[in-house]
């Protein structure tokens, strides 16, 4: 059948409307970003005296060509799709529908991608029979609106934290003493979404198979587990290196504020210094919300790296009570994503948050990555499931061992838990600058407090049938105000509920600890040579003049105390980590604050210190305010209380 041609003047993308309708207005109004599985439309301008399309006479068929493909973009692989025209649009496949204009000289051209297609910047071309004219380009996301797209999430108010919320809170501290982190991740600011395609194209899967590689971005949990490779730069040219000890040469992991800065250095130069595990799960996140993939920051306390898979985390003293364990560690805490999606691999029991760690620390499958794994592989304990269950379930889940290396080499296990690991695991809430409490998605809920109780009392009714010691107790207990600065004392409380006394070696260590479990130097020890009557008190007193100098910037100290009978092989150990607090910084507006005007903002610090601080800076990240870098205000103060203006 002969069809008309037409003659196209130029093509309106019609950006606006169109970013408006697909969630992505905040990118900007420069180029056409939208989700696919969904309609967008563009219209044609005919030149003047042009044949008017007419539907049934005019036809023609659309050409959507991936760039990223390479020189040879194949059908085959999804990298390439031609269509024609149908009455309507069909959102289950790559569709288009064309209608004519009020005027005569345009036409509405209506098109639909695959719930199921790669994303990827795309070409655009309309042939007619040969002829063939460019229309523009297209930036195809994934998309949580569609109920066909693999990352579909009902929940509008959860859509508009997982995806689209471009501030959060990532947590810190201990299970008992944490805080939220403000963090901006930034993923709408100006190039940051060319930076997650560069990144994507820089995967050395990309580098060795181009075609294989942009067809398997189809699938969010590919997208995903290269993402968790190429946030650490350990197997390739990644975004951030890893350091927990030497920060010379680079930035601090606890001087950034936000992704945007880290994400542009990375862009221009390489692999930025440096990241810990905070830093790396935020810049994932927010990679993978500019994808279009819902992802949540998420804070695991009490988190335990087995490092021989073996779901035992396995704390090992010699005979002095000094800690020799090798391998595994207990972090305080640690930080990884969850991320929203199907998972056709495994059933659809297994749809829903899967959790991924860009955190470098055990290889998978050769490369430093994690995941992602279904939190209800977790939950159930299924090992089995892709990827990496093992790992991710020993860190909520591990039991602890404690052991006393004798001098003969052998090891006597003293205690155990099976509920010291995986604590409070948070993320921020929805919508609320509030911490949310997300333990029971990872696994079930621990004994209740009334059956502690039960079981304590048939464990004490059966010791007294047997006429055996109930043995001793041992705790810790914190001063109320511990402030960074301060001096205060702690204690280790030993009560006897044995019938006879016994002489026990009672020790008390305090040492500086980073965050991810690793002993520093020795803050204080507090030894005694105890016959225990009902109960022995032992103090410790920890003073800024030295502790100042060896804790690290997360203000972190382990206190731990134990007590040795070396006749009886009595060993008890009680522990702590207590995080120091810090001043707040106040912000206050000076003036009134004016839509597209400069305004100033005072930030004012108390120092809680008994010296003056020297060469401190303050520094600013803001969405739309800062054009994603941060602001830094340097200056030297030596008083005690100082307020810094920056405008």
């Amino acid at each position: 059948m002969q069809y008309t041609l037409l003659d196209i003047e130029r093509c309106d993308l019609e950006i606006k409307s169109n970013k408006i309708r697909h969630h992505t207005e905040l990118n900007g109004e420069e180029r056409l970003i939208v989700r696919r599985g969904q309609p967008f439309s563009v219209t044609l301008h005919l030149k003047p005296g042009s044949q008017e399309f007419t539907p049934g006479e005019t036809s023609f068929t659309l050409i959507c060509v991936m760039y990223s493909a390479g020189p040879l973009p194949r059908e085959e692989s999804d990298t390439k799709v031609s269509f024609g025209l149908s009455d309507s649009t069909v959102e289950a496949e790559w569709s288009a529908s064309a209608t004519p204009g009020p005027s005569g000289n345009t036409v509405s051209v209506s098109i639909s991608s695959s719930p199921n297609a790669p994303i990827g910047v795309y070409s655009l071309t309309l042939d007619q029979e040969g002829q063939k004219t460019s229309l523009g380009d297209f930036t195809l996301l994934y998309n949580p609106w569609c109920p066909r797209d693999a990352v579909y999430m009902s929940s509008e108010t959860k859509r508009q934290e997982y995806v689209l919320a471009q501030h959060g809170l990532i947590y810190r501290g201990t299970h008992k003493r944490n805080k939220g982190t403000p963090w901006n991740f930034g993923q709408f600011e100006p190039g940051i979404l060319d930076i997650c395609f560069k990144i994507l194209d820089e995967n050395p899967k990309f580098v060795s198979n181009a075609d294989q590689d942009c067809c398997a971005r189809r699938n969010p949990i590919y997208v995903t587990r290269v993402l968790s490779a190429m946030i650490n730069s350990n197997n390739d040219r990644g975004v951030l290196v890893g350091e927990w000890y030497d920060f010379e040469g680079g930035v601090h992991p606890t001087d950034w504020i936000g992704s945007g800065d880290i994400l542009q250095q990375w862009a221009e130069s390489g692999p930025v210094s440096f990241g810990q595990c905070w830093v790396f799960a935020a810049v994932e996140c927010t990679v993978s919300r500019a994808l279009g993939i819902p992802c949540r920051v998420v804070t695991n306390f009490e988190s335990a790296h087995d490092a021989n898979a073996n779901l035992v985390i396995e704390n090992i003293y010699d005979e002095n009570g000094e800690d020799i364990s090798e391998g595994d560690s207990i972090w305080n805490f640690h930080v990884w994503v969850d991320s929203w999606m199907t998972r056709p691999d495994l059933g659809s029991d297994y749809d829903g948050w899967q959790a991924s760690d860009p955190t470098p620390q055990e290889e998978s499958e050769g490369v430093f990555c994690c995941g992602p794994v279904p939190l209800k592989a977790i939950k159930e304990g299924e090992l089995t499931k892709k990827y990496d269950a093992p790992f991710v379930f020993a860190e909520v889940n591990a039991d602890v061992v404690n052991l006393i290396r004798m001098s003969n080499g052998e090891d006597v296990m003293f205690s155990s838990s099976t509920k010291s690991v995986g604590r409070n695991i948070s993320t921020k809430a929805v919508g609320l600058d509030e911490r949310h409490d997300i333990t029971h998605q990872y696994k079930y809920p621990e004994v209740t407090e009334e059956r502690k109780v039960y079981e304590k009392a048939q464990h004490h009714n059966k010791l007294q049938k047997k006429g055996e010691e109930p043995g001793l107790h041992l705790k810790i207990k914190l001063a109320k105000n511990m402030v960074i600065g301060s001096d205060f004392e702690v204690h280790a409380v030993l009560r006897n509920n044995c019938m006879v006394a016994r002489t026990c070696n009672f020790m008390l260590f305090a040492n500086a600890v980073g965050y991810n479990g690793k002993r520093g130097e020795s803050c204080g020890f507090s030894p005694l040579l105890a016959p225990h009557g009902l109960e022995e008190r032992l103090p410790l007193k920890l003073k800024y003049t030295r502790y100042g100098s060896l804790i690290t910037s997360d203000r972190l100290i382990q206190l731990v105390a134990i007590t040795m009978d070396k006749q009886t092989r009595s060993y008890h150990k009680a522990e702590k980590t207590i995080v120091l607090d810090e001043p707040d910084i106040e912000i206050k507006l000076v003036g009134e604050a004016t839509v597209n005007q400069p305004m100033t903002a005072e930030l004012l610090l108390l120092n809680p210190l008994p010296e003056p601080l020297e060469d401190c800076s303050f520094t600013v990240e803001g969405v739309g305010l800062t054009d994603g870098k941060p602001i830094t205000l340097k200056y030297v103060s030596s008083a005690t209380a100082d307020a810094q203006h920056l405008s």
